[in-house]
């Protein structure tokens, strides 16, 4: 499974606030990007790894702010 893929299920399950905020990915997901970074700074990626790499980073960034806008919700409830 590429590491995007937990947040995509994440998001395809349905949300709320809360559990926007709660989110962090898996050990596994961790692991994996860990990985991939440093490769990356110490040897070349292959083109699929590469974009998993890049996938999963637009993704992160999305969630944090998804998470600093769940937050906002949460506090005007």
């Amino acid at each position: 499974m590429k590491a995007y893929e937990e947040i995509v299920e994440f998001i395809a399950a349905g949300t709320n606030p809360s559990s926007i905020i709660s989110f962090h990915p898996s050990e596994e997901v961790k692991e994996r990007v860990s990985n991939l970074i440093f490769r990356e700074k110490n040897e070349e990626l292959a083109e699929d790894e590469r974009e998993e790499l890049d996938r999963y980073l637009q993704l992160e960034h999305i969630m944090r702010l998804a998470k600093a806008r769940a937050r906002k919700y949460l506090i005007n409830e």
